[in-house]
Order: structure tokens, then sequence, then C-alpha cells
């Protein structure tokens, strides 16, 4: 139990840490500012797909009814009048408008797509006609599933089973929890949709729940501050509710990256997380596997990686595989990486002088790794580090002044 509590708390500082490395909050910034601008274009869109289909006829100011009491906070009610009021407006606009407006529509998702391919590691984003058709799908398929699913909503709780004097026992108890599975089904789809890389459904469960849980939470919190500390009143006046509705946003955008974080690192091996080697290793050992893959003719990716005892996070594999790239070591291949250079005629020294990452100290090395190399290299680095202290062993002050210095240098190099 303790272990298990242990990896927890690690996991979540893990998780944390890479939040801020990804510099969430400056996205959450960033998608704030073009929600902003596209929160009323994404309904009058939706509104314009659903007013196509006499169906659904009158679903759009449900929906929109809908996602504004259950998507802000309770005291959100301003905010509610001009965003009704900004899209009946937009409504009337002519095609050319609303052209405008898709575009609008548009460049949002494509920022929300740069967010979430930053915490995936994703170097290649999507072009041309995958990126318009994933575009082309939410903007227009979006809006008909969640009217087709708003309809059977409806006509599910207008049955006796659910509402009527004859209803089931804990079926009242279940529709006020459909909120909260509306928001964890809209969660899951976008952690599971919106990367450039597969993502298992589980996990986009796992973090659209959080997600959702978060959300819920924030909105009571959101509603708490604005009813007992109304100073913001005060020093705004009627212009408040815009700072309050950016802020409402920025936190929103915070849970949702939060929750996309959660949801890339639930693939990473927790054995990498609580086993913290210097880069340099995980560079060597990732050149023995390449070697090896050569002499067999095989290609190596990352599960080849780790079904080799090397569990690399795939952001530290991209980051290694780029070097290397970088160093004309390893070239893309279809199915994976090959090795595309002699490595007889590529030193050490070479490797080690182009690599980004610093020498480990002794002191950072694990007593033992099962590699071939590593006896030979911790006692290289040891050596070198005994060397290096002989080398620069005298004090500051004589170097600054050129006293005993060269005669130290010339003693110990004699010594060797």
């Amino acid at each position: 139990m303790r272990q298990r509590f242990e990896n927890t708390v690690e996991f979540w500082r893990f998780l944390w840490q890479r939040f801020l490395d990804d510099r969430a909050p400056d996205s959450a910034a960033a998608l704030t500012y073009t929600t902003l601008f596209a929160v009323v274009p994404m309904m009058t869109v939706t509104f314009a797909m659903l007013s196509a289909i006499p169906a659904f006829q009158g679903v759009g100011e449900q929906i929109q009814s809908f996602i504004l009491r259950n998507f802000l906070p309770a005291t959100g009610e301003t905010v509610r009048e001009y965003l009704v009021s900004f899209t009946l407006q937009a409504r009337q606009l002519t095609w050319i408008g609303v052209l405008f407006l898709a575009i609008t529509a548009f460049t949002m998702l494509v920022t929300v797509e740069k967010a979430f391919n930053t915490i995936w590691r994703v170097r290649q984003p999507r072009r041309g006609a995958s990126s318009f058709l994933l575009y082309w799908a939410i903007l227009s398929l979006g809006p008909l599933l969640l009217g087709a699913g708003f309809l059977v909503s409806t006509y599910i709780t207008s049955l006796s089973l659910i509402s009527g004097p004859d209803a089931v026992i804990g079926a009242k108890t279940l529709l006020r929890f459909m909120p909260l599975l509306s928001s964890v089904a809209a969660f899951t789809l976008i952690y599971a949709t919106v990367p450039n890389t597969r993502v298992p459904i589980r996990h986009a469960l796992v973090g659209g729940t959080l997600a959702a849980v978060l959300f819920e939470l924030a909105k009571m919190l959101f509603g708490l501050y604005v009813r007992l500390f109304p100073s913001y009143q005060l020093i705004y006046g009627a212009f408040a509710t815009v700072p309050l509705f950016l802020l409402w946003i920025y936190l929103s955008w915070l849970i949702v990256l939060f929750g996309a974080e959660l949801v890339c690192n639930l693939s990473n091996p927790p054995v990498w997380r609580r086993r913290s080697l210097p880069r340099l290793l995980a560079l060597l050992g990732v050149l023995r596997v390449f070697h090896d893959s050569q002499r067999q003719g095989e290609t190596v990716t990352l599960r080849d990686m780790r079904r080799q005892g090397w569990l690399l996070p795939e952001d530290e594999w991209d980051e290694l595989t780029g070097f290397l790239e970088q160093e004309q070591l390893i070239c893309r291949v279809s199915g994976g990486w090959v090795l595309c250079r002699d490595l007889a005629h590529y030193s050490m020294h070479r490797l080690l002088s182009h690599a980004p990452w610093p020498l480990p100290r002794p002191e950072q090395l694990p007593e033992s790794l099962d590699e071939p190399w590593y006896p030979a290299l911790r006692q290289t680095l040891e050596q070198f580090q005994l060397q290096q202290q002989a080398l620069f062993g005298a004090s500051l002050a004589d170097w600054l002044q050129s006293r005993d210095v060269r005669p130290a240098l010339e003693g110990s190099s004699g010594g060797r």
C-alpha cells in the first residue's frame, strides 16, 4: 500500500511538471483569446447545420440552452444573454459572413490541435485533406450528433418509466447526472480524435472523466467566489462580466489541457518515471538496439525499444531519434527507423561533443545496468572525473592570477 501510494504521488508530481514544461498555461491563454472570437461562430455554424434538417427544427435553441446552462457557472446569466443575442444577430448574415465565421471556427480548431500536438509531442500535424476533413466533420457532424443525442435523451426523459408517477427508482437521480455524463462524452471524444496520433479509448475516457469532474468542481467554486467576493463589481462596475467570462474560459482550457496531459502520460511506462536515468545512457542504449537490429536487417520502433528493456516515454524517444537523425546516424523508413551509417567511422568523442546533454557524474549512474557497454562507460567516466579534478584542482584565485597553475597542469599530465 505504501509503495502504491508513493507511486501515485510520484505520478501526479510528474504529471504536474509535464503540465508546466509543456507551457500549458500559455497555451490556455492563447486558446482563451481564440475562443473569445470563435465561440459565436461555432454556435452560429451549429444552428445553421441543425436548421438545414427539418427534423431538428427548434433543437438548436434547446441545445444552446443546455450547453450554456451546464458549461457556464451559475452566475453567467449576463454572458448567456449576450451570447444568445450575438448568435441571433450572426444568423442574419449573408453567406459571405457565414463563410467568414466558419473560417474563424476553423482557426480555433487549428489552435486546439496545435496545443494537443505539443502535449503529445507530435512533430507532424495534420495537413491538407486530412485536417480539412477532421475540422469539417467536427463542424458538420458534431451538431448533427448533438441534435440526434438530444432528441433521444428528450424522448427517454418523456417516458413514464423515467419521469412519470411509476418511474423506476433511481431514474431521476440518473437524470441529474446527465450533464456530467455529457461532459465526460464530450471530453473523451476530444481527447480521442484531436491529437494527430493514436490515443487508446480507455485512456481518453479516464482523462474525459477527470476533466468533467474538475469542470463541475470549477463551476461550483467559481460561482462561490463570485457570490462571496463581489469586490470585482466595485472595480469594473457594469464591465465586470467581460473579465469574469475571460477568467472562466481560461480556467476551462486549463482543465482541458490538464486532462490531455493525463491521457498522454497514461501511456508512459511507470517504471521509467521511477527510474530517472541520464540521457546519455538512454542514447547509448538506443544505439545498441539499432546496431543489433542492423545486423538482423530489422527496423526499430518505440515498441522494440520497450521490448528490449528501455521503457522510454514517447517524448524522450522523439528527442533521441531527432538528435540521431540530425547526426545522420538513423533515418526513417516505412515501419520504423534504421541505422544508416557505419558506426565504426563515428567516434564516441564526436557523439559526446555533439550531444546536447551534459556528461553524467559517477554518483548519478546506477549501480548496474544490463548493457554490455555499461561497465566500461562507468569506469571511463570515473577516470574522467579524477583527471578533471587534477587538471582544475587549483584554486580560483590561482587561476585568475596565473599562479601555480601551469606547474600543476604539467605535474598532473606528467603523472599520467
